[in-house]
């Protein structure tokens, strides 16, 4: 019987990736903004419905230039629930990052636990559109113009997300997000920066090329985090395909959503659960990067690691994401803010999570057999 992993990368074409590889053969250029990575940005611009975006060789790099590029020190408010790159970057920064709880409905940060984390330390908000979620961004931008924050969201999970016809990308200072190869959009390892305003834009492209600003000037202490030809040339090429491998991934969703109404003790975020429904929102336009189901073991009779490793013995992979907390990890855990007495929420979603595979070739037999075996 075959594996069935918990992601799956989405592939150009290999003769059309052939035929723009001969491309940049013939052009012998290679990396340093060149053609195809101008190209990327403008159509990436135009596909997300932002004014300015710059392209990184990963999803962490950005993160870590838009703490600097925005001169953050200090503390910066945070969630434990994301992946460990979020709160790398505060740390790579020299800040400190401050945990609060998060909506357990969301899996988002959650705004009524931010403004009574706010000290006079604080200097930006590094908030996580979970899952593609969109964060309750009004809320969010309410506080940090009431007390002077920068807000830097973390968009890797959110490509193409928009919530009332605008894209999720548009709130905050700057967002970032991640092409890696698992993620609904990839460059095989990639990401980009969105910005507002065309000289942030050059800020960025300044400090993503060690800060030169001439052949001559170095005007910041910058890094190398450029994308190459050859990951622009894939990502242009996937650029095409993301619709429909969008639509697939929906239509997985609702199977998933429609199968768990009917099992005890197994459940997803409530707008999760209303796919296919009338109690739909749609006003947001989702990606559905992922599915994640909770397990009651009470109710289900079986706890989460119990069901996560009986998956993996039939061949479905499921993941624990996000688990654990990032707050529990060595680095992290010694830190006030970390403590789970704070953490409720965070805590409880961490302990019970499992996302179900989901990517745009996974087929009907291959979806039933993840229901069936969850059902069993």
């Amino acid at each position: 019987m075959d594996k069935i992993t918990v992601t799956s990368p989405l592939l150009p074409d290999l003769d059309e990736f052939h035929e723009l590889l001969k491309d940049i053969w013939d052009r012998k250029w290679i990396t340093n903004n060149g053609t195809l990575h101008r190209q990327l940005e403008q159509e990436l611009a135009s596909y997300l419905k932002v004014p300015y975006i710059s392209l990184f060789t990963n999803g962490t790099l950005p993160l870590i230039t838009a703490l600097q590029a925005l001169h953050i020190t200090g503390e910066v408010i945070t969630t434990p629930y994301s992946f460990v790159a979020t709160t790398h970057s505060i740390w790579w920064n020299g800040a400190r990052p401050v945990f609060v709880d998060i909506d357990p409905a969301t899996g988002n940060i959650d705004p009524d636990k931010i403004e009574s984390a706010i000290t006079p330390q604080t200097s930006a908000i590094m908030p996580v559109h979970v899952y593609g979620k969109p964060c309750d961004v009004k809320r969010i931008k309410e506080i940090a113009d009431r007390y002077n924050l920068r807000v830097i969201y973390d968009a890797a999970h959110a490509f193409g997300v928009e919530q009332d016809g605008k894209s999720i990308l548009e709130w905050g200072d700057l967002s970032t997000l991640s092409f890696h190869a698992t993620k609904v959009y990839n460059t095989i390892e990639g990401g980009a920066m969105v910005m507002h305003d065309a000289e942030m834009k050059q800020r960025i492209d300044y400090l993503k090329n060690f800060g030169f600003a001439g052949e001559t000037e170095v005007v910041g202490p910058g890094i190398n985090s450029k994308m190459d030809e050859i990951r622009a040339a894939y990502g242009l090429l996937n650029l095409r395909q993301v619709d429909s491998a969008i639509a697939a991934r929906r239509a997985i969703a609702e199977k998933y959503a429609d199968a768990i109404r009917d099992i005890p003790g197994i459940s997803t975020f409530p707008y999760m659960a209303a796919m296919g429904t009338a109690d739909e929102d749609h006003s947001l336009r989702h990606n559905f990067a992922y599915f994640p189901i909770f397990v009651d073991e009470a109710q289900y009779g079986m706890s989460r690691d119990e069901l996560y490793f009986k998956m993996k013995e039939h061949d479905v992979l499921g993941r624990r994401y996000f688990y654990p907390l990032i707050s529990s990890f060595s680095t992290y855990r010694s830190l006030p803010s970390a403590h789970p007495a704070n953490l409720p929420n965070a805590t409880r979603l961490a302990d019970t999570v499992i996302c179900l595979p989901i990517y745009h070739d996974l087929t009907d037999e291959q979806v039933m057999r993840v229901i069936d075996l969850i059902r069993k």
